[in-house]
């Protein structure tokens, strides 16, 4: 069985199924565990949001100026949009997100070890999706109803996640993420959905164990990247922000890591994979 499970989640914009896959080549090849010693997953959601995407770019994209800002800007946006619109209805894309990373969790449980780590890394808009997952699983556990999403029931949403098997207790406690030993974000944009809250409803979901980091990684280029900690006194308490300058390792400095196209170089940058190996072996190591 697995020592680690690492599962990422995607951001904003017009995104493919196989995203994370040149991350998780360079992850297996560089972190000295064996082949059953790191799973990788990746939670794909885009394709929830992009077919009416798609429909109103090719309605309204043709001949406009600056088409590749456009389109970034229409696709991430939108996907942002549609994720909060109407998030309590029971068919909502807000619940199906979480029924997504809930599956993958499930799966993931599957193939670790009784001792094994879980790492969630979650880019741009998946920091925001991933977070409010937590919140809203955390918030389940402290016996508060969560507003939507498939907190409110869990074990209703059983055929969706584990199929004709009934989730456990432990199942139920792993899709919470009490097990979860490290999140790592990058180009995390949580403070553009939080900015207009009052300070005392800025509050990152509880901890979920003792031994839990998060580690948030942000280029003060990307003006869709935030640092976190200073949201407010809980979230300097959760989150340990690293300033990166985000770059290609290949291309270097031909790869804008001054300008804000630095949002998408992160899972590119030499010093951000080097911090996922050292946290990868690290907890490899601690698991038996």
């Amino acid at each position: 069985m697995n020592k680690v499970a690492l599962i990422t989640l995607h951001g904003m914009g017009d995104t493919q199924p196989d995203y994370a896959e040149p991350l998780f080549n360079q992850l297996r090849q560089q972190t000295g565990l064996a082949a059953q010693g790191l799973y990788c997953a990746a939670v794909y959601y885009q394709d929830l949001l992009q077919y009416n995407e798609q429909r109103v770019w090719r309605a309204l994209g043709k001949g406009l100026r600056w088409a590749t800002l456009r389109r970034f800007m229409l696709f991430g946006f939108a996907d942002a949009a549609a994720l909060e619109h109407r998030k309590e209805q029971p068919h909502s894309l807000y619940h199906y997100g979480q029924l997504k990373i809930a599956r993958t969790l499930y799966v993931a449980r599957q193939q670790l070890a009784a001792d094994g780590k879980l790492v969630l890394l979650a880019h741009s808009l998946g920091g925001q999706v991933l977070s409010c997952y937590l919140w809203d699983a955390q918030q389940a556990k402290a016996g508060n109803k969560p507003a939507a999403g498939i907190w409110r029931d869990i074990k209703r949403y059983q055929a969706g996640i584990s199929g004709d098997t009934p989730l456990s207790d432990d199942d139920i406690a792993f899709l919470r993420g009490d097990k979860l030993a490290a999140l790592i974000t990058t180009g995390c944009n949580i403070p553009i959905f939080v900015a207009a809250h009052a300070l005392e409803q800025i509050i990152p979901f509880a901890r979920p164990n003792a031994d839990f980091s998060w580690h948030n990684f942000y280029d003060k280029d990307d003006v869709l990247g935030w640092p976190l900690a200073g949201l407010s006194d809980a979230y300097a308490s959760l989150v340990t922000d690293i300033e990166v300058n985000a770059k290609d390792g290949f291309w270097g400095w031909l790869s804008a890591s001054w300008n804000p196209l630095s949002h998408n170089q992160y899972w590119r940058d030499k010093y951000v994979i080097n911090s996922l190996l050292k946290i990868i072996k690290e907890l490899g190591t601690k698991s038996s």
